[in-house]
């Protein structure tokens, strides 16, 4: 149960990093690895600036939102369009 909860989460945690980041979309499957592998980057991030977003889903959404927004940011920056 604990793994399709992480999949929710990082499916919604990736589509809202996308819908935020106006850059190329990766799609479904693409936004749900970014959302789960944004997760933890997030979270890091977030507790190095002495930030916390709550605990729960929505905090965790969010968190994983940044951590996707952040990686979208690296991958469109990498393999920006020429």
């Amino acid at each position: 149960m604990e793994i399709i909860v992480s999949l929710l989460i990082g499916a919604a945690a990736g589509w809202l990093g996308s819908i935020i980041y106006k850059g190329s979309g990766l799609g479904l499957l693409g936004n749900i690895i970014v959302g789960i592998i944004g997760g933890p980057i997030g979270f890091w991030l977030l507790g190095k600036l002495g930030v916390t977003l709550g605990g729960g889903w929505i905090g965790a959404i969010l968190t994983g939102a940044i951590g996707a927004i952040i990686i979208l940011f690296l991958f469109n920056l990498i393999f920006k369009k020429r």
